[in-house]
């Protein structure tokens, strides 16, 4: 891991002594909570009525794509997908699909999706695992079209992704099923040279590497899923490879009305207590937040100032995104695998997100700053929310001034008396 070790930092900041840290109170937003009770059998039965003459893979070499995004009970589902596959004499098999995540390496990617539980033990399949490609097209415009090359070797190939809005732009197709084959199955190579030509240009190559995968690869079938509000899996569905493409679209309008979002939109600073690959692949969803590394997202929010209090365990230290924040703190820049995060950024060709935002020396001392350097506002009754990520928005913190504003919203319910912020003696948070 290629940590730097950054030296706590003394400075002095005038007008400190007018901020007062506001009191907190819990709330609780509501949104539309169906899931799917039992992934396993949802699964497999979406397969056996969606995907014709399963016969057909007898015998048959099938790889199954597991990528980095955090989907929860990822393990639960491609268990699923390779017991169905068996269960017909196939012989499925699990290769990382996730560009150049896990720092651009064999080891890395097959250590994150570990993190997901997803092993040879726990699958009762292989996992193979190479950043090897081979090209099986190009592009119009010249863009090579890459391959994972065990993934091009086999008889068929199970396209799983999630299904959600992009952090970095808009399109019919954004992060799905498409991308996965883009991107994820490209591994770092071929994701560097879909990169290259920048995010304004995924609407449209997206589902052109997506035809070009169609003609050549051996895709057996896909399976596209949504995740709700409260992070839990909502919509999940199989399709024929000739279907891919109209049911990625369709489930990106479902991802897109289901996604969790603030309830109100004037924020003076936001706390968010952990960004990660897992996450959003910017760290932090600009979906949420309203602050991308692109255009296109600044009237969802008014955040004057977000301060990012460190990464999840899940990111194993790729803070991708950490330069979207105003503030963070010395333990969370000491925290990071800058080669990791860097790899990351390069390829994607977005070096912003990797800036090193100003730091504090612990949480009081940003929090502090970040509401002192607010212009216009009451330094004594900021408009502060916490929360633990952008997947986490059903039960947050928000300041006293917001009382007024949220007690008559039948979408929020505040659940919690007024309450201080705990800071331990070394000045962070006491979670």
């Amino acid at each position: 891991m290629q940590k730097i070790e950054f030296p706590p930092i003394k400075i002095k900041v005038e007008g400190l002594e007018c901020v007062e840290i506001p009191k907190m109170m819990k709330i609780r937003q509501l949104y539309d909570a169906h899931k799917i009770e039992d992934l396993r059998t949802h699964t497999q039965r979406e397969i056996e009525t969606k995907i014709h003459d399963l016969t057909r893979f007898a015998g048959k070499r099938i790889c199954v794509t597991a990528g980095s995004r955090g989907i929860p009970h990822q393990d639960t589902i491609i268990r699923a997908i390779c017991d169905k596959l068996k269960e017909y004499g196939a012989k499925p098999f699990i290769v990382p699909a996730m560009g150049s995540h896990g720092g651009g390496t064999t080891e890395g990617q097959v250590e994150m999706i570990a993190g997901y539980n997803i092993t040879e033990a726990s699958m009762g399949v292989p996992i193979l695992a190479s950043m090897e490609v081979v090209q099986i097209s190009t592009l119009e415009d010249g863009t090579p079209v890459y391959c994972d090359k065990y993934a091009a070797e086999s008889d068929g190939i199970v396209i799983f992704n999630k299904v959600k809005p992009h952090t970095n732009f808009r399109g019919r197709h954004e992060s799905g099923m498409a991308k996965m084959m883009a991107i994820g199955l490209a591994k770092h190579k071929g994701a560097s040279m879909f990169h290259m030509q920048g995010f304004h240009t995924f609407a449209k190559r997206i589902p052109e590497v997506c035809g070009e995968f169609l003609r050549h690869a051996p895709i057996a079938f896909g399976i596209g899923l949504v995740q709700n509000a409260y992070d839990e899996i909502s919509d999940l569905e199989a399709c024929e490879p000739e279907d891919i493409l109209e049911v990625d679209a369709r489930l990106l309008e479902v991802a897109k009305a289901k996604i969790a979002q603030f309830k109100f939109k004037d924020i003076d600073v936001l706390i968010v207590d952990q960004i990660g690959k897992n996450i959003s692949g910017s760290g932090m969803d600009p979906n949420v937040s309203g602050r991308g590394l692109n255009p296109g997202f600044e009237d969802l929010m008014n955040i004057k100032k977000i301060f990012v209090r460190g990464l999840t365990e899940e990111t194993h230290h790729n803070a991708c995104g950490i330069g979207c924040a105003d503030i963070t703190t010395l333990r969370c820049v000491n925290d990071v695998d800058w080669g990791a995060t860097w790899i990351n950024l390069t390829t994607s060709t977005e070096l912003r997100g990797g800036s090193v935002p100003i730091y504090a020396n612990n949480d009081r001392e940003a929090l502090m700053i970040a509401i002192r350097t607010c212009n216009g506002i009451d330094m004594k009754r900021a408009k502060v929310v916490r929360i633990r990520d952008t997947l986490s928005l059903e039960d947050i913190e928000v300041s006293t001034a917001y009382y007024d504003e949220l007690k008559d919203n039948p979408e929020i319910q505040i659940t919690s008396e007024p309450f201080d912020l705990r800071f331990g003696e070394d000045g962070y948070l006491v979670d």
